[in-house]
């Protein structure tokens, strides 16, 4: 879609802001959402929009630079990156229910309405793939999917995974996760809205997932043990593909073969 049919809708010059660089327009700015927090998105390129969900703890701008984004844009794709809400950018609630009732999800259902845009594909990893995952079944606006470093385990309410780094933020004696705390502190995150984001993150149903009816991809690092296997991840969603690229959880995305596989899914 030509971002020229959208741009009209932007009202507010204070949070729409055009930048050139390198020769193509770049834009960011806010969006604010259902309940008023502000969501904050970066545009670039023009074509087919891609929405980019990033990982715990991490912001839009990660995608930056990456394989992944760069073969993108080289192939004609918008690539839309967004600070879920609690990251970056965007505003960060300390209150747990402020992450309630899939409301990450509901951001971005906004976010692309407010754009203007009628049809996208999304690409998820890590818990940006939980995100994508409920996403999935609120728009069908959806036209592809890519779920990456992600396997079946969060469809479980109880996940020990997600239940033990709330417990981690809430009560920093847990032990176990010392390298975690240290690193929260170094990047100089609110404990607070991280343990918000784990204690309400989505576990969509298999029952949900079972009823998807959109081309999924399913892609893995090989050495990725983080959220369970792939392949029980497409045994849930009817028609999805599997595939496995070199890497563990923290570097199979930033891989020449994950662009590779992505951009060929998607371009299909």
């Amino acid at each position: 879609m030509n971002r020229l049919r959208y741009l009209p809708r932007i009202l507010c010059p204070l949070l729409f802001f055009p930048i050139m660089v390198v020769g193509q327009e770049f834009q960011s700015g806010y969006y604010e959402s259902f309940d008023h927090t502000r969501i904050h998105f970066e545009i670039e390129g023009t074509g087919q929009p891609v929405l980019m969900l990033h990982g715990f703890t991490g912001t839009g701008s990660e995608w930056k630079g990456k394989p992944v984004t760069d073969s993108l844009l080289a192939h004609g794709k918008q690539v839309i990156l967004v600070d879920l809400r609690g990251n970056g950018l965007s505003d960060q609630p300390e209150s747990p229910e402020k992450y309630a009732d899939n409301a990450e999800a509901r951001d971005l259902i906004g976010l692309m309405s407010y754009l203007g845009i009628q049809k996208y594909d999304a690409v998820g990893y890590s818990r940006g793939s939980i995100i994508l995952a409920s996403l999935l079944v609120r728009d069908p606006r959806i036209q592809k999917a890519v779920i990456g470093g992600m396997g079946a385990d969060f469809t479980n309410p109880d996940w020990p995974r997600r239940v033990g780094f709330y417990q981690a933020l809430m009560h920093d004696t847990i032990p176990g996760y010392e390298d975690f705390r240290k690193y929260i502190a170094r990047k100089g995150l609110n404990p607070l809205v991280l343990a918000a984001q784990q204690k309400e993150q989505p576990s969509t149903s298999e029952e949900a997932l079972a009823n998807l009816n959109l081309p999924v991809l399913i892609i893995c690092g090989r050495e990725d043990q983080d959220n369970g296997k792939g392949t029980d991840l497409q045994a849930l969603i009817p028609g999805s593909k599997f595939t496995e690229v070199p890497g563990t959880h923290n570097t199979a995305r930033n891989s020449p073969e994950f662009a590779h596989e992505v951009v060929n899914f998607l371009d299909d």
